[in-house]
């Protein structure tokens, strides 16, 4: 009898976690897995990701360093700053916010094509199915979906092409079915026509003449011109491994600083307290750094390398105290997102991040096809001085960023979370915990967490703590200068977080966020 293998599946909407799982059961690869679990999810959380917004993969094969794919959309031919003339600023939502390309199913190809090198693939019909029969059947409303119609029913149920996330006109309902018939054909269609009709056939021009109709700037050349691009992951080697993000237009370079200066100053402190407050000031550090540097990366003003030097982490260690907090606030990035990770039978891992940025993105959905389109090119500036100014062809400062370690003790280690400015903490204290805490995954997980800085919808820069961390640490905070406000416990804000843990004996772990409505699988095959 053959030796039997582990995998392992985490995803923030157990229906995704499934479909990822059968995939991986099937003996497909953790890329095939991804793209399966990537359709499904798009039906169960439309309100977070879709075909309409943007996509950012770490795909790791043992003993190599990990590849990137840089998914995310260029704003528009049409996107100038004379376009926008009428505007204070770019709008947040409706067509004129509807101007940076999709990118997610042009990275879905792009990953499908490295998992083909592997071996042979399993049909787009295999792994939409699932997926296609969500949207047809209908999907069950989740509080995550309830609270994201409640907070965009008034900007946005004015659209009649908005109704079918609608129920009757009125918001959704927890546990009430939504079906959504129209994104079932697309995929039904991409599942026979193939992905890259998505930028050159039929899809292309019905989505292309949908946003035309709705205001939008993007024009049929702009799905026609695009193309995801394999990156070469940003990476530090710290104590504890060698840990990989995304570089620019993303804020990989901010999570990997935190890590990396983590690292340099963790010995400093003695309780729980101590490393909460340690962990926000490397975060400050980190956030200064990203801010003065992180653009589309043809106009970044440094290598985003030379941030990771020890000589740079040097310069930032000075400015951190174990007993004072920094002055705060800098300027804040919000976004919404989901985050899902893998592990195949030859310890194949995957990292992989998926975004419409705010809930249900511009809101405004395709007619023919289903589709929500992002608002991700709201992050672009109309101001001329700005590093963000908007230019055709550029892309926008991303939150987005899947992490991935390869550490020193032999494990591999896949991991990320949404929640926009909150993904650069998150991701750094559920590695603390973990890693340099030796707290259990799920646990250092699902253990209280924290957010500095402001959240969509939300003007305050100061730092939010859930309740049960509060209790036991505000106080220690409080005293050495941080501006803290208490938020409920288990709180969606702090994001859904998740993690895929591979040992070099091949035992694989996974956790998912008890925020979110997900759910982590492994098993043997």
């Amino acid at each position: 009898m053959s030796e039997k293998h582990n995998i392992g599946f985490t995803a923030p909407h157990f229906a995704a976690s499934q479909v990822g799982l059968h995939i991986l059961e099937k003996g497909g690869t953790a890329v095939e897995a991804m793209v399966a679990a990537a359709a499904s999810i798009a039906v169960e959380y439309p309100h977070m990701n879709g075909m309409g917004g943007d996509g950012f993969w770490l795909i790791s094969e043992p003993g190599k360093a990990p590849i990137g794919i840089d998914a995310s959309g260029v704003a528009a031919l049409g996107a100038t700053p004379e376009f926008y003339k009428d505007e204070s600023a770019i709008p947040s939502r409706g067509g004129k916010s509807a101007l940076t390309m999709a990118g997610a199913v042009a990275g879905w190809n792009e990953a499908l094509k490295i998992s083909h090198q592997w071996q042979d693939g399993l049909s787009l019909n295999t792994l939409f199915d699932t997926a296609i029969s969500q949207a047809n059947w209908g999907i069950e409303v989740t509080q995550s979906l309830v609270d994201a119609s409640n907070k965009t029913f008034d900007d946005l149920a004015g659209d009649p092409n908005f109704d079918q996330f609608l129920i009757k006109g009125k918001a959704l309902k927890k546990g009430k079915i939504l079906k959504l018939t129209a994104l079932s054909k697309t995929l039904s269609h991409l599942a026979k026509a193939g992905l890259d009709d998505f930028y050159h056939g039929e899809l292309a021009s019905k989505l292309a003449t949908d946003l035309e109709a709705a205001g939008s700037p993007i024009r049929i050349e702009d799905f026609n011109q695009y193309k995801a691009q394999i990156v070469e992951p940003l990476s530090v080697t710290t104590s504890k491994g060698t840990l990989y993000n995304l570089p620019a237009p993303t804020q990989g370079v901010a999570s990997l600083i935190i890590l990396a200066l983590y690292d340099k100053v963790q010995h400093l402190g003695a309780s729980d307290a101590d490393m909460v407050h340690l962990l926000i000031e490397c975060t400050k550090q980190a956030f200064i750094a990203r801010n003065a540097n992180v653009t589309d990366p043809s106009r970044t003003p440094v290598d985003l390398a030379s941030l990771l030097t020890d000589a740079s982490l040097d310069e930032m260690v000075k400015h951190i105290s174990i007993d004072k907090a920094q002055p705060w606030p800098h300027v804040a990035k919000p976004g919404d997102t989901i985050w899902m990770g893998a592990c195949d039978s030859e310890g194949r891992m995957v990292s992989y991040i998926q975004s419409l940025y705010w809930e249900f993105g511009s809101g405004i959905v395709s007619p023919q096809t289903g589709i929500v389109w992002n608002n991700r090119g709201t992050s672009f500036s109309l101001d001329p001085a700005s590093n963000q100014y908007l230019k055709p062809g550029l892309k926008p400062f991303h939150t987005l960023n899947p992490a991935f370690a390869d550490l020193a003790d032999g494990r591999r280690m896949s991991y990320g979370t949404m929640g926009g400015e909150g993904q650069p903490q998150t991701q750094a204290a559920l590695f603390a915990r973990h890693i340099y805490h030796n707290q259990p995954i799920d646990k250092a997980i699902a253990l209280g967490r924290w957010l500095l800085g402001r959240t969509w919808g939300d003007e305050s820069n100061n730092l939010k703590a859930e309740r049960d961390l509060a209790e036991y640490v505000g106080e220690s905070l409080i005293a050495r200068g941080h501006d803290m406000v208490t938020v409920d416990p288990c709180n969606e804000l702090m994001g859904h977080a998740g993690a895929v843990i591979r040992t070099p004996t091949g035992a694989v772990s996974a956790a998912s966020d008890p925020r979110s409505d997900g759910k982590a699988f492994t098993d043997k095959i």
